[in-house]
């Protein structure tokens, strides 16, 4: 019994927040590696498009609850989600007619490419700001959770409650089929097959017929839906604020490289050991422990490898790990 307590305690407070995390930062580490691995620079401007996208989101999910329309036990923002994802990929292209394309006209180098992902980033973030504010923003409807703490006692007669919220669920699963169909897409369709073989090698695509151009732009069609959707999730989630996006660029970013950066599945399996690494090295392990360790055995302390506030040390320290030891990531992905 105390074991299955233990259990219990643990999926609450690490393997499902874990699971939810780790699928939100796959959803924007795919977008990440995709860039990395067709357009060839790292885009330092993912995190503040993320926001931006996620803002015209939130601002069309309160537009449809005023009008009175709702999503029932679902959250309305999926209703409105179609048009944040609309917008994320119009500002995408435009950011590309506008600096990018110039860049890859001349063939710039690519820290060329990342500086101006970072001018990027800062007028994204201001128009973000703009926008919506720079404070908290909540947007979540609909039912709250799919079982509760309290229900879960009640069934089982067991001293922990398992909580699992709507919104965690609903990550994980909008992840996975968003995944599923961008793996078909790349693997079994013809336009997938061209983005693959320009990434492998540009001159025999472009020999081969390949337009370039349309490549490019199917690149940042996809980021921009894999970028709304990861904010647009993250947020319901947990809280929306123009900044935090800024912060997940970091987790992101080591998510891509951990599992190989230009990989999309390393950046899958990236994002999810970068999210159980940052819960399991915070979370505090004392109650886990009293259910195994006799009284007299417990410390004093709580148990906590490091406090939540350094959580973004473990995944920088991961990242480090991995550029010195392992620098194509898990999957083999590009060289840093």
């Amino acid at each position: 019994m105390d074991a299955l307590n233990a259990l219990i305690m643990l999926a609450n407070f690490v393997l499902i927040p874990a699971t939810a995390y780790g699928s939100q930062l796959a959803l924007g580490a795919l977008g990440i590696t995709l860039i990395y691995g067709i357009l060839r620079f790292s885009h330092f401007a993912h995190g503040d498009v993320m926001a931006i996208g996620t803002a015209v989101v939130i601002l069309t999910t309160w537009g449809l609850q005023g009008a009175g329309v709702s999503f029932g036990v679902l959250p309305t923002a999926l209703l409105a989600l179609p048009v944040g994802i609309a917008f994320t990929i119009l500002y995408l292209l435009a950011m590309d007619r506008v600096v990018y394309r110039f860049y890859r006209r001349v063939r710039a180098k690519p820290m060329v490419f990342v500086m101006a992902s970072l001018g990027v980033m800062f007028v994204t973030n201001g128009l973000t700001r703009l926008l919506i504010g720079p404070g908290e923003q909540r947007f979540a409807d609909g039912a709250r959770f799919v079982i509760s703490a309290r229900d879960f006692r009640t069934w089982t007669g067991l001293s922990e409650g398992l909580a699992l919220r709507s919104t965690q669920l609903l990550t994980v699963v909008v992840a996975l089929i968003a995944m599923g169909i961008l793996f078909y897409f790349l693997n079994r369709t013809r336009s997938g097959k061209s983005m693959r073989a320009y990434s492998d090698n540009e001159d025999l695509a472009l020999l081969s017929g390949i337009n370039p151009e349309r490549v490019v732009m199917i690149t940042w069609v996809i980021a921009g839906t894999l970028m709304c959707l990861a904010g647009t999730l993250y947020g319901l989630d947990k809280i929306f604020r123009p900044f935090t996006f800024f912060q997940l660029l970091l987790p992101m970013f080591a998510a891509a490289i951990v599992g190989g950066l230009g990989n999309p599945l390393g950046a899958i399996v990236g994002g999810y050991v970068i999210a159980f690494s940052e819960l399991g090295v915070t979370y505090a392990w004392r109650r886990f422990a009293g259910y195994f360790l006799p009284p007299d055995w417990m410390p004093e302390g709580l148990m906590q490898i490091l406090p939540v506030d350094y959580k973004f040390a473990v995944t920088f320290a991961i990242l480090v790990l991995v550029l010195i030891f392992r620098p194509t990531g898990i999957f083999r992905g590009k060289v840093i």
